[in-house]
């Protein structure tokens, strides 16, 4: 039998499914607390409790992507295309405009 090539954060997959059903869980708990119509600050901390779960799930995932996925890219000479593409999600989750693939001549960051 062929052996399963997986992604590099299969590893972690039990962890990342139980953070998953937590931050369901937190979802479904904010919705419930819309719908009791409770206090607008009580609100709002538990959606900046459920921002920081997604930010970890997502740390875990980059993690696990760089340690596996491009260092086997890395390995095979192929390392440029998968950091570009690491940096993009990167700049897009921060809410940054992708780099254009040429450099304007002096321009700085």
């Amino acid at each position: 039998m062929a052996e399963h090539v997986g992604h590099s954060y299969t590893k972690d997959r039990k962890v990342l499914l139980n953070r998953l059903r937590r931050l369901e869980g937190q979802v479904r708990g904010i919705a419930r607390m819309v719908d009791r119509e409770e206090y607008c600050v009580d609100i709002l901390q538990q959606t900046s409790a459920l921002r920081a779960a997604v930010d970890a799930l997502g740390l875990l995932i980059l993690e696990d992507h760089i340690r596996g996925c491009m260092k086997d890219a890395a390995e095979k000479g192929d390392a440029e295309k998968s950091i570009e593409e690491v940096l993009d999600v990167v700049r897009r989750s921060m809410g940054r405009p992708a780099r254009s693939a040429t450099p304007k001549s002096g321009a700085s960051d």
